[in-house]
């Protein structure tokens, strides 16, 4: 059940689940209130062939209606072509198994209304605008989007991706709220433990432990401020004499996520970015250009365009200072000096990450990895990430790589490291004492999906909701037919 409930969650959130094949019907009703049959037998419901016989053809209908919300038979088809031209597997997943999926989503969006829970017109607008400016930046241009999507014009396009991500964020919001404040205790993690039938328990993969000590090589003053000045002309170029900040962004900045859009990002508080660079975002004034300033990837200037309340679509460009060879070479010989010392016993590998390791995050925990997932030191071999599996798949038990170069994808400094594998862990049944973090983890889903499905219950039966009679056999994991 979590598998298929993961896989359909994921692949139905996607921007377009709904969107990728034009409509054969542009005139069909979204907004009935009871199923409709899809054989329709009224005249346009028939074509006429070249031999003046009538071939009888199939209209979209009505597959269930849950609160104020209609699914479409196409609306499920869609959804299954869509999750296989995504490369999903669609093996396990039925026809009927989508339609309720569908319906479930539809019932957390309705009683996410009916609860007063809001999501604003600009939060589903900035949504929308970042997938669009995404898909425009992929394929080139917004004509060639369109004709991907098989729309008329780019108004019909946003009307329909607002709605889709209406309804997708008012669902994730009301999920939110069911499981948000969910919590599990010691006593409840070893009470589901002792549940599982021993030759049930579940079996974990094989794992490593990884470390790493690294070196970023640090741009000379000199070049740092060669950035900073050139910065300080784009920045008067625009403001005295008019000059697009959007081609400058697209001539000069070194930032691969926005260099093709101009330097455009739309982000809140809560997006992902780095403290100094909010920090200076949700300084500015719309209209605003900010002086340059440094983060770990060099140095921006940053330019409002527009403030929507908590939001801002902003422009900025980044330029990193650049780091001579000589620089890259003394980090790389000092690097080699450390290995050589902890190979010679002279201290151990955590100590030497302590002291010589430029990684803060790493450095005072002995070099230790985390995985990103879970924040625990075990990778998962079989769920790595292809980059760090390829720098450490070699390694032998308690040996130190030579040091590797690595680029920062994200337009950051370049940096030498080296790694040892600290742990190995074989394939294992699962054990409390060793393997509580993942157990917690397991718990924790197993109470959230009681939950879900308590909820799932209690509304079901205080919703209107109407399934077509062709779908009435279907069996649902939740009671949809109300029988």
């Amino acid at each position: 059940m979590y598998k298929m409930n993961k896989t359909i969650t994921f692949l139905t959130a996607l921007l377009l689940t709904v969107m990728g094949y034009a409509q054969e019907n542009d005139k069909t009703p979204d907004t009935q209130v009871e199923p409709q049959d899809t054989a329709v037998e009224a005249n346009e419901g028939y074509k006429k062939d070249t031999v003046n016989n009538f071939k009888r053809i199939k209209l979209d209908g009505v597959a269930a209606v849950v609160g104020d919300y209609v699914i479409l038979e196409s609306d499920i088809e869609k959804t299954l072509i869509d999750l296989r031209s995504q490369g999903a597997s669609t093996e396990d997943i039925t026809r009927c198994g989508l339609l309720g999926k569908l319906m479930e989503d539809r019932l957390y969006a309705h009683q996410a209304v009916q609860d007063s829970i809001l999501v604003s017109d600009d939060e589903v607008n900035s949504t929308s605008e970042r997938q669009l400016q995404s898909l425009v930046s992929q394929v080139g241009s917004i004509e060639k989007v369109l004709k991907f999507y098989r729309k008329n014009d780019e108004e019909s396009f946003r009307e329909e991706l607002f709605k889709i991500n209406k309804l997708r964020m008012l669902s994730e919001k009301m999920q939110q709220k069911i499981v948000g404040e969910i919590e599990i205790t010691p006593e409840e993690v070893r009470q589901f433990f002792n549940k599982i039938p021993t030759d049930e328990r579940p079996v974990f993969g094989a794992e490593l432990e990884i470390a790493q000590i690294v070196k970023e090589p640090a741009a000379p003053e000199v070049e740092k401020q060669k950035v900073i000045d050139k910065l300080k002309a784009i920045k008067a170029d625009v403001e005295d004499n008019s000059a697009s900040f959007s081609v400058k962004a697209i001539l000069y900045s070194q930032d691969p996520g926005s260099k093709s859009k101009g330097g455009f990002y739309s982000m809140t508080r809560q997006t992902g970015f780095v403290k100094e660079f909010k920090d200076v975002a949700f300084s500015l004034r719309e209209g605003e250009i900010s002086e340059p300033f440094e983060t770990t990837f060099g140095y921006h200037i940053i330019y409002i365009e527009k403030i929507r309340g908590q939001e801002v679509d902003l422009r900025h460009i980044l330029i990193a200072p650049e780091i001579p060879q000589k620089a890259m070479d003394a980090a790389k010989v000092e690097l080699d000096s450390v290995r050589q010392n902890v190979m010679d016993e002279k201290y151990t590998f955590a100590e030497a990450a302590q002291n010589f390791s430029d990684e803060k995050e790493t450095k005072f925990d002995g070099g230790l990895l985390r995985n990103p997932t879970n924040f625990d030191s075990h990778f998962e071999l079989t769920k790595m990430d292809p980059t760090l599996y390829n720098q450490v798949r070699n390694l032998k038990d308690n040996e130190i790589s030579q040091p590797i170069l690595e680029e920062d994808p994200r337009g950051g400094a370049p940096k030498y490291k080296i790694m040892k594998i600290t742990n190995r862990y074989d394939e294992h049944e699962a054990n409390f004492s060793k393997d509580y973090l993942k157990i917690q983890e397991l718990a924790l889903r197993d109470k959230q999906f009681k939950a879900i499905e308590k909820w799932m219950s209690e509304h079901i039966e205080d919703t209107y909701i109407s399934v077509n009679k062709d779908n009435k056999g279907c069996d649902f994991a939740n009671n949809w037919v109300k029988q």
